[in-house]
């Protein structure tokens, strides 16, 4: 019995290690491919917000459009470089939050959940995929933790 509970608790131990280092690596990696492909979407394409921009939530619907274009194409371009170093991943997470619903609230909603139906079935998907990474940072494998390990005192584990 001792046996089972000791490879028990060496599993565990070796999940709780290992738990430290790859998934929010895997979240950033997942998340900056997808943000990417839109971003890169939008630099060849052509520029399709004004059909849409009485549906951006207030304060958006001010901004003109060519102007939130070029936001919205930056901002899944450049957040997406910063998620897979690891780098300001908490800035570029609550950036690409704020896309993701703004996103939500003007394209997808109205359209029910299906993905087939252009619903809102992806922007829940990131807005969940995008939290974890906001409230609990990069995780180990990132320039964020040897940052925060070199300057932090409450990082210095």
């Amino acid at each position: 019995m001792n046996f089972i509970l000791d490879f028990a608790c060496g599993v565990v131990g070796f999940l709780n290690w290992f738990g430290k280092w790859l998934p929010q690596l895997a979240l950033r990696l997942l998340l900056a491919w997808e943000f990417w492909e839109s971003g890169v979407q939008k630099y060849r394409g052509t520029n399709w917000f004004a059909e849409i921009q009485d549906k951006f939530p207030a304060p958006f619907d001010q901004i003109p459009v060519d102007v939130s274009w070029k936001l919205a194409m930056w901002t899944e371009l450049v957040a997406p470089v910063m998620l897979v170093l690891g780098l300001g991943t908490r800035f570029a997470a609550a950036a690409l939050l704020v896309l993701d619903v703004v996103a939500w609230w003007s394209v997808h909603a109205g359209h029910g959940y299906n993905v087939c139906d252009n619903g809102w079935k992806m922007p829940l998907l990131y807005l969940v995929l995008l939290l974890p990474l906001l409230f609990s940072g990069p995780g180990r494998l990132s320039i964020d933790h040897m940052i925060c390990r070199r300057y932090c005192s409450h990082c210095a584990q």
